[in-house]
Order: C-alpha cells, then structure tokens, then sequence
C-alpha cells in the first residue's frame, strides 16, 4: 500500500511539473526596444518563453534543462521576409518549371535546413511551384527540420509577364495558361486567381508589378498589371484574408501596386519620391533583397552564366539596389528585412545586415527589423519577434555581439526554434 501511495505521488507530481530549459545569456538583444542589455536568464517551457529575468537564476529541479550562453548574445530567431526555398541560383525561372517536382521537393529541404542553421527560425517564401506550400506544412507536423514558413505558392503575372514561366520556351511546349496557373490579364482573372491560391493553401499573394531581371524577357521595369487587375487582386485578398507583396523594379508598376493596397514592394530598384512618399503615408514596406542584387551583379561577369537577355539586365539593375535602399531609408520609408535567398545562396541570409549597415543603417535597427518589425507584418507581433514571455521560443545567439563585430551574424552558433534546440 505504501509503495502504491508513493507510485501515486510521483505521477501526480511529475504531471504538475513540466520540464523546463533555463538559458544564461551573456547580452541579450530587445527587438522592440532595438537595445542590447547584459546577463539575463530566459526560462521556456515546451514551445514558448515563460519568463525573461535580469542576471542569472538557477534551476528549480535537477530534471530542468541548462543552457550555458554566458559568452554569447542572444536575440529573437530572425525572420528573412523574401526568399525562394524552392531553388537556388537559376538562370531563369524557365529551369525551376522544368525540373520534377519531386526533385524540388527534395533538394527545398536541403535549403529549408540550411535556413534554419544559419539563425532564420522564419521566412516569408514569394513563389515557386507549389512545393513551398507541402514544405511548410511538412515542418510545422515535425517531419523536416526548417524555419517556419509563410508562403504565396506561386505567384501571379501577366502573360508574358516577369512570373510567366513560359517566356522564352517553344510555343507547343505549353497551353494555354490562366487564372489556375498564375496568368492574370484582367480584373476578373484576378479574382479567380487569388480564390485558387487561398484554396492551394497560400499565407500570402505575390504579383509580378513590373519586368524582372531572372527571366528571358528584355524588359526589367516596366508596369505589368493595370490599376484595376491590382485593385481586384488586393481587395479579394483581403475577402481571404491575405496581404500582397509585389516583385517590382520600374517606379511606375510600384506605384500603381502600392496606391492599390500592396503591403510589400520587393527590390523597388528605380524608386522615384513621389512612391516613396506615397508607402510612407500608406504603410506600405520595401524590402530591399540587396543580397540578390549584389549576387546577380557579380554572377553576370562570369561569361555564359546568364542568358544574353538576363546578363544585361543583371549588370543594369543589380548594382542599383544598395542604393535604393540607401535614398529609401533617408527618405524614411517604411524598411522590411529580405534577401530573396534562392537568387542569393540559402544560408547566407545574415550577410543582408551587412548591406543594410553598409547603406547607413545601424545594426540595432536592422536587428529590429528583422524580428520585430517582420513579426508585425506577418501579423504574428504577438507571438514573434521578440523574447519575451508567451513568445515562441525562437531563439539564436551569436559568439560575439553584433555591436562589436556584425559579422558575426553570419556565424550564428546557436539556434531555437519552438523551444527546441537545432544548434548549440
């Protein structure tokens, strides 16, 4: 009998206490505050951070878990708001259509982790095939290891358009492409199309606004979509509630995306000021993907790397987008945090910091644009982003502080995601 009451003690005991994992920060990084603080100690229990203290608190139970990162800074897992998880590095986005889905399916996992690993326990992926979709869903049931994600499937274009895959290829290679397949050339097209990608699964819309540099089409700027296509694809959206981000170079394709309900404009390359002053009075958010830029620059003086079309396109607007940023942030526009990794390599998503300090932001604000602010446009500010208690426990940690030394980003050495530990 005393043996029974013992057994049951124990049961009862051990179902009121749950483990938990007691991490020493050396520094620790607050995003909304965008300040580095000393020695703190985060407690989380399962999935989620249940406290954050000043200085460093003991284990209450031999059974908990001890992180040692005295020696390291820690900050929110970051979140890169543009990426491609599907591939990486094309010529064209002629060779991602063409490849098997299954083969993309396999090898988006290989990037999936490498995400991950690099300190990005979240991404925002802008299109692919579809693959994107299973792949996030695949992560968040535990079967593959990567970042969370947020995707738009594929995305929208018009015929012809910078997100047609069929430019450049046999006309008997292909039907005829609508709504269905991403095709978009009138208000009502936009309608089907947005209703299809809900039904597929998306978290997000991507439209084409303007020519694009990764495709075989001369044009790298000019307006794809009318007013009245944008308008229809944003305000369905919003009947689904999803949000729009919109690829887009050219000033006249950006401005007709953001008067239209457009939250995101990607690269933004040839930005004039009356854009500029129009996302600062509309919340609208560039993100300046200077990585991709900088990549496609540097690939197109390797002789025959590109197509002739995107070879000259490269040179044109790759070197631009440093820039852009640069006249963008000065002007006060609204920044977001993307690389569009999948153009630039997947795992070298930190080196964006680098460019963002380079151009004149400080590494605290471009720490809190890749945590909190990103969080905020995800509409998940109140459960990413931040260490902070009832936060998901997404949590990276770096050897030296990024104050110091920022490329240290680009080492991280410790990740968290959902309170488990990928990296240490």
């Amino acid at each position: 009998m005393k043996n029974l009451v013992t057994l049951i003690t124990i049961i009862i005991c051990s179902s009121v206490y749950s483990q938990s994992t007691y991490l020493h920060c050396g520094q620790l990084f607050d995003s909304k505050k965008a300040t580095f603080f000393g020695p703190h100690t985060i407690i989380t229990d399962g999935e989620k951070i249940t406290s954050v203290t000043k200085g460093y608190i003991k284990p209450k139970s031999e059974n908990d878990i001890y992180i040692d990162l005295k020696s390291k800074t820690v900050y929110p897992g970051f979140i890169d708001m543009h990426v491609h998880i599907e591939t990486q590095v094309p010529q064209s986005i002629i060779q991602l259509h063409k490849s098997k889905t299954a083969d993309i399916a396999f090898t988006s996992s290989v990037y999936a982790k490498r995400t991950l690993m690099a300190g990005f326990t979240t991404i925002r992926d802008l299109g692919g095939v579809g693959v994107n979709i299973s792949l996030r869903d695949a992560i968040n049931e535990g079967k593959v290891i990567g970042p969370r994600i947020f995707t738009a499937g594929n995305i929208l274009s018009s015929t012809g358009g910078h997100g047609d895959f069929t430019n450049g290829t046999k006309k008997e290679s292909y039907g005829i492409l609508g709504p269905k397949e991403g095709i978009v050339d009138s208000p009502d097209d936009a309608r089907k199309a947005v209703r299809q990608r809900y039904k597929n699964g998306a978290d997000w819309i991507k439209i084409t606004a303007t020519g694009g540099v990764l495709d075989i089409s001369k044009s790298d700027a000019n307006p794809q979509f009318t007013n009245e296509e944008i308008y229809a694809i944003t305000q369905t959206a919003s009947d689904y509630g999803l949000k729009v981000a919109a690829h887009a170079h050219g000033d006249e394709g950006m401005y007709r995306a953001v008067a239209n309900g457009v939250k995101t404009i990607e690269h933004g390359t040839l930005i004039k000021e009356r854009t500029m002053d129009l996302m600062i009075s509309k919340g609208a958010y560039l993100v300046p993907t200077i990585s991709a830029g900088k990549f496609v620059a540097k690939m197109a003086e390797n002789p025959n790397f590109f197509h002739p079309l995107i070879e000259e396109k490269a040179r044109k607007i790759g070197p631009q987008i440093q820039n852009t940023f640069n006249k963008a942030y000065k002007h006060g526009v609204p920044i977001s945090f993307g690389t569009d990794s999948g153009v630039s390599p997947h795992g070298e998503n930190a080196k964006e910091f680098i460019y963002m300090n380079e151009a004149g932001m400080p590494i605290s604000e471009a720490l809190q644009i890749a945590t909190f602010i990103n969080a905020k446009i995800l509409d998940m500010g109140n459960l990413l982003g931040q260490i902070a208690p009832g936060f998901f426990a997404d949590i990276v940690a770096t050897d030296k502080s990024a104050q110091d030394d920022i490329k240290t980003l680009t080492n991280v050495s410790f990740v968290m995601k959902n309170g488990k530990v990928f990296k240490k």
